[in-house]
């Protein structure tokens, strides 16, 4: 029986509900980059790291090329950068509403 549309959303979104995984497609939004530089941009130990990469990997999320010794990661597609750069401008409009109700609480509170 295929898994619901809503289900495999619900796992997509769990597969990006970590702050380092969150971190890597970022920074892989700017363009392919080799684990060293991935690490040298991240504070979290380099096993963590091929921990969340290898979680990525498996979704489909990002891709993995090997260059001699160097594994060089990139984004399986442009449409997880659009992903991201939508939750920016959620997030912005979220804090902007947050911000404007936070003013006229405090508005209320001197009147």
């Amino acid at each position: 029986m295929p898994v619901p549309l809503y289900q495999a959303k619900a796992e997509f979104f769990r597969t990006l509900g970590h702050p380092a995984r969150v971190q890597v497609l970022e920074l892989l939004q700017k363009g392919p980059l080799p684990v060293r530089d991935l690490l040298a941009q991240i504070d979290i130990e380099p096993s963590s790291l091929s921990q969340q990469l290898a979680v990525l990997r498996r979704a489909g999320i990002v891709s993995a090329t090997r260059e001699g010794a160097t594994v060089v990661y990139a984004l399986a597609t442009q449409d997880v950068a659009e992903l991201l750069t939508a939750a920016r401008r959620i997030l912005t409009e979220m804090l902007v509403d947050q911000g404007e109700l936070l003013a006229e609480l405090r508005a209320e509170a001197t009147g």
